[in-house]
């Protein structure tokens, strides 16, 4: 079985049935253009956007963990209810699925063991924060890691969560959907279910393949 054939057995109702699966409604995401980048945050912050518009709004994000080792699998955003009648892999500009061998991807790498989902618009407030950390701070700058996500996943008594909202700019209303990717480094692709009026109904990032 594919990738693409197993995200349409697990993702394509409006509820996942999997006893290896365990689903949490976590919050919402906010988008204000509609052009959603898929990274790592602390390693690709000139990711390019999907091709691909979505709507612009608040929309609910779902986390699916692995049951068995408490690790997240699949990330996913909802953007209407209906029935998705197509899926297809998630591309950037520049990108040509026929392009693609076998069981070959796209997709974005992950070596610091986080990744996020936000706005292209979040993306530009997210590198002007760093840059505005970076010259206030200078030699004490430790990295946006240490001075803007660390907190949210850590406190003095360790691990506090895998996954976190955060806002880099308190004027915007775009914000980032941070979290622990699967197993930890890794390369990840990004899955979009359509309508059939060739809407996105929702898109998936795959951190751990969970058969169905």
């Amino acid at each position: 079985m594919t990738h693409i054939e197993n995200i349409s057995k697990l993702f394509s109702k409006n509820f996942v049935e999997n006893p290896l699966l365990e689903t949490f409604d976590v919050g919402k995401i906010n988008l204000p253009t509609g052009q959603i980048v898929a990274c790592d945050p602390l390693i690709t912050n000139d990711m390019k956007a999907f091709e691909k518009a979505f709507p612009k709004g608040e929309f609910p994000v779902l986390v699916h963990k692995e049951r068995e080792s408490n690790c997240i699998a699949y990330v996913e955003i909802v953007f209407k209810d209906a029935p998705v009648s197509e899926w297809k892999l998630a591309t950037t500009e520049g990108q040509d699925i026929a392009e693609l061998k076998g069981e070959e991807i796209f997709g974005y790498p992950v070596e610091s063991g986080m990744g996020c989902l936000m706005d292209a618009e979040t993306q530009d407030c997210l590198n002007h924060l760093e840059k505005r950390l970076f010259h206030r701070k200078g030699a004490d700058f430790m990295g946006i890691y240490e001075e803007f996500f660390h907190e949210h996943f850590f406190d003095e008594n360790g691990a506090i969560d895998q996954f976190a909202f955060l806002k880099p700019d308190e004027e915007k209303s775009g914000n980032i959907f941070a979290f622990e990717t699967g197993y930890g480094e890794g390369f990840y692709a990004s899955y979009i279910g359509f309508a059939n009026d060739s809407e996105p109904v929702k898109i998936i990032t795959e951190f751990i393949e969970i058969g169905s």
